[in-house]
């Protein structure tokens, strides 16, 4: 038996990258999802790539507003009956020194990465918590544990999930519900691929594995931690990085 078969996924941040490469993974795996993203063309495009209708539903969602987290999940109790897991994936960059950061550049990624996951968990939790079962994936980073330098607002929202993390398990283990976190090192995307090649190198450097991690290696962990195969583990975080500062 595949490992997701009969339950449903929200993703956020599923039109490319990580996210689409978890939904593959997860539809690979017997699942239904929903893909969330601002972009909706793409997204359409992607729940396409995954098969349609029958096992994939494009929704547009701003993940800091509220409302349009509680359209994504009411998208996956109608189309597909239930609320099984959700992979809170959605992010952006604005890096800059903090000299030269401004005040909008900090206040947008903290508000992606730090509420938009707030935002997701608890209200994922919210209904799960109702049926007893449930697993809430958080996409934390590297830089929320050691810190990078222009990324003030990255390092300090990606920390910051792994509070919110800690603090949810906490708070509905009980409930039958796992909230667990991802911290990915460098790996291959299309945002990566264009930073200059110093700064690569550089990276790349500090990993004892000696190359980047692929999308589907994160993909791979995400299904770990959906699944029952992590049955007994909540508020855990996963450092997926090639050794890179262990």
């Amino acid at each position: 038996m595949a490992l997701l078969d009969g339950r449903t996924a929200v993703i956020t941040g599923a039109a490319q990258g990580i996210g689409y490469a978890i939904a593959e993974r997860f539809v690979a795996e017997g699942a239904k999802v929903v893909l969330g993203d601002l972009d909706l063309a793409a997204t359409e495009v992607a729940a396409k790539a995954l098969g349609g209708p029958e096992v994939a539903r494009a929704v547009r969602c701003d993940v800091t507003d509220g409302a349009e987290i509680d359209a994504l999940f009411a998208t996956a109790l109608d189309a597909f009956g239930a609320l099984d897991v959700v992979v809170n994936n959605a992010g952006i960059t604005r890096d800059a020194t903090m000299r030269t950061m401004t005040e909008d550049q900090f206040d947008q990624v903290i508000n992606v990465h730090l509420k938009g996951t707030w935002n997701g968990t608890r209200k994922a939790a919210a209904i799960m918590r109702e049926r007893k079962t449930g697993a809430i994936v958080n996409l934390s980073s590297i830089s929320g544990k050691v810190g990078m330098v222009g990324q003030t607002n990255y390092s300090a929202a990606k920390a910051g999930i792994v509070g919110l993390t800690k603090a949810a398990a906490k708070e509905v283990a009980h409930h039958g519900v796992r909230v667990n976190a991802i911290q990915p090192g460098l790996i291959r995307t299309a945002m990566t691929e264009a930073m200059p090649q110093k700064a690569w190198d550089q990276k790349m450097s500090e990993i004892p594995m000696q190359r980047a991690g692929e999308v589907s290696e994160i993909a791979s962990v995400a299904v770990f931690l959906a699944s029952d195969l992590s049955s007994y583990m909540t508020g855990t975080v996963l450092e997926v990085t090639g050794g890179r500062f262990m």
